[in-house]
């Protein structure tokens, strides 16, 4: 079967009756992708998760979609299919106009000088979470990290701590992030789907309840830096809008940090020779804590950071939908389609990564740059 552009057929399958490839896809997406690749390309259609969906592969098809030149592929669209329900109205559900004119605004709680503040203020939290560890043989290191974050997320986020309401604030935030790998994607009590949506409504009436103060207040926190941002002709967001936009980004600070650090940890040990190149450049700060400056005196840890972030994708997928016809390396994916871009899979290509499996930051040093060979 295949779903016919205007310059001919997208190849692809649906894969088994109901369920299409959501089982296959849900117990190793690496292999499915290897074998959708090898079978069909770059570009290939299939049915997973309910909906149907072109799958680009490798750097050149998802490269054009990123770039977007041509203004072809919308995020919200997509996204909205999976996750639209628990992060609507975020930035990156946003398009076109509408998204630059929001970026616009959410630029000045990015400044410079702003990221430097929110520095200097994480580094209390973190020396005082870091000193409560007690590492063991039972030491988890995801827990402790997912702890520590969401308090930096909390703290520098909403200039706050949550006290008691912290465990719920926090499984709001778990419930709507594994909500949109739901297979049944109905609202029934108990179920994924169902906990998303209510920790979802959780987090609505937490912020929403803090934002008139927010707006009358001087804080420098984020939640204050939004509900005080202005574009340049003065127009500045809803009080719906900044709601959205704090879930989104709380999610983004708490969810992916926490993967990226968990997934650092794990190699760090594995490889004992980077942890101690990274310990001696640490120590070599002689300052127990960073400040922004010294980030460029840190290469190894920067190293270990983008291979851990190759290996560990923690946005392995991403998708959109085309608003109109493109073509995609000699295919033409019709308007209308969900696209879905596997980044996780260009990450682990053994055409351009010797050895992708294996743990190597030097890959990302100046004498090698294997990121930089397509």
């Amino acid at each position: 079967m295949a779903v016919r552009g205007s310059r001919g057929p997208v190849p692809g399958d649906g894969g088994p009756p109901l369920v299409g490839y959501t089982l296959r896809y849900l117990h190793d997406p690496a292999q499915h992708w290897r074998q959708r690749y090898d079978r069909y390309g770059p570009v290939s259609w299939e049915r997973t998760f309910g909906l149907r969906v072109v799958s680009l592969l490798g750097p050149d098809a998802t490269g054009l979609a990123l770039r977007n030149h041509e203004q072809a592929f919308a995020n919200g669209p997509g996204q909205q299919r999976i996750a639209g329900p628990f992060f609507r109205r975020g930035l990156s559900m946003l398009d076109f106009d509408e998204h630059r004119h929001h970026r616009r605004i959410l630029a000045g709680a990015f400044a410079p000088d702003r990221l430097r503040g929110y520095l200097a203020g994480m580094n209390p939290s973190i020396e005082r979470g870091v000193a409560g560890w007690r590492p063991g043989a039972r030491f988890q290191v995801y827990p402790a990290v997912k702890q520590l974050t969401l308090e930096l997320a909390t703290r520098i986020f909403m200039g706050e701590r949550l006290g008691p309401e912290a465990d719920r604030f926090n499984a709001a935030l778990f419930a709507c992030i594994r909500a949109p790998g739901a297979v049944v994607r109905v609202p029934a009590p108990g179920l994924r789907w169902s906990r998303g949506l209510a920790g979802r409504r959780y987090l609505e009436e937490f912020l929403r309840l803090r934002v008139p103060a927010k707006r009358a207040g001087s804080g420098t926190d984020m939640f204050s830096r939004l509900c005080h941002a202005e574009a340049e002709d003065g127009s500045r967001l809803s009080d719906d809008d900044v709601v959205n936009h704090m879930i989104l980004m709380m999610v983004a600070a708490h969810d992916t940090s926490t993967i990226t650090m968990t997934s650092m940890s794990y190699y760090l040990a594995r490889h004992p020779e980077w942890q101690q190149r990274c310990r001696e450049e640490s120590l070599a700060l002689g300052t127990p804590a960073v400040d922004h400056a010294d980030l460029d005196r840190l290469p190894s840890l920067a190293l270990v950071m983008k291979e851990a972030l190759r290996l560990v994708t923690p946005v392995p997928i991403l998708l959109g939908a085309t608003v109109k016809d493109i073509d995609v390396l000699g295919v033409t994916v019709p308007a209308g389609t969900v696209a879905a871009l596997a980044l996780a899979f260009t990450h682990q290509m053994p055409e351009y990564w010797p050895s992708p499996e294996r743990f190597d930051p030097e890959r990302f040093a100046d004498h090698r740059r294997e990121d930089k060979v397509h």
